[in-house]
């Protein structure tokens, strides 16, 4: 399955508006934050103004004897001022009432207490006012400017609402011409600053990923030296070590590739001299019964060693299939394979309990022990160890389960201890490719462990470390 090829968003569809939606986002969110407190006051002002009329009537009250009535065109005049439909003070328990000539019975009458005048509840009157219903009437109660007087005003709510509309339309106009101004400005400081160098990162990503050999893609880093220049400059370097590995691997693949196909047909033409040796060998000259024995074993070790050649090259990186295996088996299966069961002067011992089962891939795994008992084998063979034995034993700890393979040889010479896992330099005798080791290794490694060498005074031992997570409780 192929991945999708990425598309280079559009100018205003990618960072770009989410940018100013943002900004614009923020500031009208902060507009509406001291739209409130402004709208409040604003109500608040209107009020006040509305009840210092009332104070005036109620000068004009305390200036008319009691005996003496108001004219009614000086009330109506009060009354307009005001824009009300009755004016109330009371002082030192009397009541003083200022009213239309026409008797008024309002439905829905709401109380605007301006002795209150803390903000939340200026905020939520606002709010009362500015959602409310026609028809209400208004009844706004303050404090008069002689003692413990009071002056009540009865009036329409209507006007008040409408003003404080008209004043929120203005403000929201402003309010959108700051933010849509603001937007702009820190649009493009940011455009300039962040969204084009990243822009630019990301065009030069998608080029180099369709063609990353082309190295005029190579990103060039600018002289900045934030966190946008520290990315060009790392980008530049990886793009840099990329193109030189791909380049390399280009060579070294058509160099393997060569070599294939020259240890293939080296493999053909060594098979046909193995045939002629095996002819030679069957001569009664002793001269030939002396070499033939030494030419065989030699064109056997130059076909082993073209084959696994080969058989490396073919080798695919396959993903382990897991399934519960009982390790003891599998042990014993692999020393079989490796010549070391009915060994006759290697003791071969499998020390891992019966019941110890893991969940790994068993044909890889096996693999892994049979290169393993295979060098322990081979090794004691070309050694004069009295009493050779290769043996198998595992060990626990909190996190993870140890499988060793050792054997009592005389361990591995320096230039394999230098050159281990290493294909084609870490073997241990002559003629060896070193492949086994590498090859178990990765098996090791795709089983989520490691394949260790344990140092040790006499003979060799390989730890193969797995976590304990693979292992099937009993």
């Amino acid at each position: 399955m192929t991945a999708e090829r990425s598309v280079l968003p559009g100018r205003f569809s990618g960072l770009s508006i989410k940018l100013i939606a943002t900004i614009m986002a923020v500031i009208l969110l902060v507009e509406i934050v001291v739209y409130l407190p402004s709208l409040a006051n604003y109500r608040a002002s209107w009020l006040d103004d509305r009840l210092r009329v009332g104070v005036v009537a109620a000068r004009v009250l305390d200036a008319v004897p009691d005996v003496m009535a108001l004219p009614r065109e000086l009330t109506d005049r009060l009354l307009t001022s005001a824009g009300a439909y009755a004016i109330v003070y009371r002082r030192q328990g009397q009541s003083q009432l200022i009213e239309l000539a026409d008797p008024f019975s309002p439905d829905v009458v709401v109380t605007a207490d301006m002795r209150q005048r803390d903000l939340p509840s200026l905020i939520m009157g606002a709010l009362d006012t500015l959602f409310a219903g026609p028809g209400r009437t208004l009844r706004i109660v303050g404090e008069g400017d002689i003692g413990s007087s009071q002056v009540e005003l009865l009036m329409s709510e209507r006007p008040l609402r409408q003003e404080m509309l008209a004043y929120s339309r203005q403000i929201g106009i402003v309010s959108l011409a700051i933010a849509a101004i603001t937007a702009v400005a820190l649009y493009l400081l940011a455009s300039y600053l962040f969204i084009y160098p990243v822009r630019r990162l990301t065009q030069n990503i998608l080029a180099f990923r369709q063609a990353p050999e082309n190295a005029s893609l190579v990103i060039v880093p600018s002289a900045r030296r934030d966190e946008i220049g520290i990315v060009e400059r790392e980008l530049a370097a990886m793009e840099s070590d990329l193109f030189s590995m791909l380049r390399q691997r280009r060579h070294l693949a058509d160099l393997g590739l060569a070599v294939a196909k020259i240890n293939h047909d080296l493999r053909n033409t060594l098979t046909s001299a193995q045939l002629l040796s095996d002819q030679v060998a069957t001569l009664d000259d002793p001269k030939v019964q002396r070499l033939a024995p030494r030419l065989v074993t030699t064109l056997d070790k130059a076909i082993g060693f073209a084959q696994s050649v080969l058989d490396y090259g073919r080798e695919t990186a396959a993903l382990p299939v897991l399934a519960p295996v009982a390790l003891r088996p599998l042990i014993d299966d692999a020393a079989f394979e490796a010549r070391l069961v009915g060994h006759p002067h290697v003791v071969f011992s499998n020390g891992v309990d019966a019941a110890l089962i893991l969940t790994v891939d068993s044909n890889q795994l096996g693999r892994v022990f049979l290169n393993l008992l295979k060098n322990a084998r081979e090794a004691l063979e070309a050694s004069n160890v009295a009493a050779p034995q290769v043996s198998v034993t595992t060990a626990e700890s909190a996190d993870s389960i140890t499988i060793s393979v050792s054997d009592n040889g005389p361990g591995l010479p320096p230039r394999a201890r230098d050159n281990l896992f290493v294909a084609f330099e870490g073997s241990a005798r002559a003629g060896g490719t070193g492949l086994g080791l590498a090859i178990a290794r990765e098996i090791t490694e795709a089983h989520g462990g490691k394949l260790v060498f344990v140092d040790q005074p006499q003979g060799t031992r390989f730890d193969l470390v797995l976590p304990l997570s693979l292992r099937v409780p009993n």
